[in-house]
């Protein structure tokens, strides 16, 4: 099945032909760890991990490299550093493993590799250091720029004519600049900040400059497909495609560029102000489940906006609930030999088709009636395309049991299983009262209990 994506580069639809289909390469661009995660940093890890695995079904996934990087020396880094009055590697270590947990939450593969920008500070410079070689780039009072003019093809992937770029980069007016729209490669460090020592004295990288050597070195020039935020459009893939190509002399340097679309909440730009800013881990700490915020996040098509409410969430839990329902009828008949191959062709496709993701969603519902209406003969069959493609999406890993029991530890669970035995002990005595108070008492907990021919089960209220 040919893989086809919008491509912002060539602003159209282009089949995916990878330059090695034994060694397709994709670079998303990662976190900067100086915070927690918001809803809106989520959006690209959860919309490219399901690209990843799509890769991985369709060429192998031994044949599938995935590159996200991590961010960790920055301004905004070294200023959080100071405000929490604790040291860089600290906060950025601190703020990695933050960032794993949630991600790992939202249901996330970890990438092939995840680089971390204070260890590709050799490849940096001499990224720079080729620039400056091939007159793309210059050494002025201790900082190195790159010289836009230099370099005709630059705007190309943003379409912005000469005034929109110098006024969307907010380029800083330096009289060392040979032009306004000139930007930082190398810039030095004082005695208190981070530095490393290079020919133009101790300093520390560009923002632009980080993720250019990183790609570089772990994926090659060029590579297949560039993701990312439509925010980092300009200037921030528009400066890496300048630096690559320039520092090579190449036309490429990723082939197929894919941008997901911004985020709003309640339909407005999400602000701690307005009091709408949701991180990760707030929400999962709200007793929201890391695959209902996952679900919401794929149930809008990835290049238009979304807008994030919690009342999508609740729905998106509905739906999930639904799901686990049909796995668990799937879960409790025998294991199927054989998939309805037509069940999975037409999930295949949606995804195929520029990641249409909702039309993916759509067919996971389709199944999941058929499952829920299906004699129990049908159900296997069912069973194994339902499953297959809900692993595409990244669902229903845990099971149908642990869904509906909810997010509890091994010892919450353990005391619900002792109470249920004291009330099973308490009906058996006649303490029809007791049992009652058992019951309600769990149901404040918002723990409901069904009782059956084969036992007294337990799941978290809906």
């Amino acid at each position: 099945m040919t893989l086809q994506f919008h491509n912002t580069l060539a602003r159209r639809r282009e089949a995916l032909v990878p330059l090695d289909p034994s060694r397709v390469r994709m670079y998303v661009c990662g976190p900067t760890v100086y915070d927690l995660a918001h809803i809106g940093n989520a959006r690209p890890v959860v919309v490219f991990d399901v690209l990843f695995r799509l890769l991985r079904k369709t060429y192998g996934a031994g044949a599938v490299r995935y590159g996200r990087n991590i961010t960790d020396i920055d301004d905004k880094i070294m200023a959080a550093a100071r405000a929490n009055g604790e040291t860089i590697e600290a906060l950025t270590r601190r703020t990695e493993d933050a960032f794993h947990a949630d991600m790992d939450a939202l249901g996330a593969l970890r990438p092939s590799v995840e680089p971390r920008a204070t260890e590709t500070i050799p490849e940096m410079i001499a990224l720079i250091e080729a620039l400056i070689a091939r007159g793309h780039a210059y050494a002025a009072e201790r900082h190195v720029l790159f010289h836009v003019p230099s370099d005709p093809g630059y705007g190309r992937l943003s379409g912005r004519d000469r005034e929109e770029m110098i006024a969307g980069a907010r380029v800083d007016v330096a009289p060392y600049k040979r032009d306004p729209a000139d930007f930082t490669l190398w810039k030095p460090s004082a005695d208190d900040q981070p530095g490393w020592p290079s020919p133009w004295g101790r300093g520390r990288p560009g923002w632009h400059i980080e993720c250019s050597a990183m790609s570089e070195k772990h994926l090659g020039v060029p590579f297949d497909i560039h993701g990312g935020g439509l925010d980092l459009i300009f200037p921030h893939h528009e400066n890496e495609i300048a630096q690559s190509t320039c520092a090579h002399g190449s036309p490429d340097f990723a082939r197929l560029w894919m941008h997901n679309g911004y985020l709003v909440v309640n339909g407005e730009k999400m602000s701690k102000s307005l009091g709408n800013f949701f991180t990760v881990r707030e929400l999962l700490q709200k007793g929201w489940q890391g695959e209902a915020i996952r679900l919401l996040l794929l149930g809008t098509h990835y290049r238009q906006p979304l807008d994030f409410t919690e009342a999508g969430l609740e729905a998106t839990r509905a739906r999930l609930d639904r799901w686990y329902r049909a796995l668990a009828r799937v879960e409790a008949t025998r294991a199927g030999n054989a998939s309805d191959p037509a069940e999975e062709t037409r999930f295949g496709a949606a995804l195929a088709d520029d990641l249409n993701t909702p039309l993916a969603i759509s067919v996971m519902d389709e199944q999941a009636t058929r499952i829920l209406g299906a004699s129990a003969e049908a159900v296997p069959a069912l069973g194994l395309a339902f499953r297959a493609n809900a692993d595409q999406l990244g669902f229903l890993g845990g099971g149908a049991a642990r869904w509906f029991k909810g997010a509890v530890d091994d010892a919450e669970a353990a005391e619900i299983e002792a109470l249920i035995q004291k009330r099973l002990a308490a009906r058996a005595a006649k303490q029809f009262g007791e049992a009652d108070r058992i019951r309600d008492a769990l149901k404040a907990r918002g723990i409901v209990l069904e009782d059956g021919p084969k036992g007294t089960t337990w799941k978290r209220a809906g």
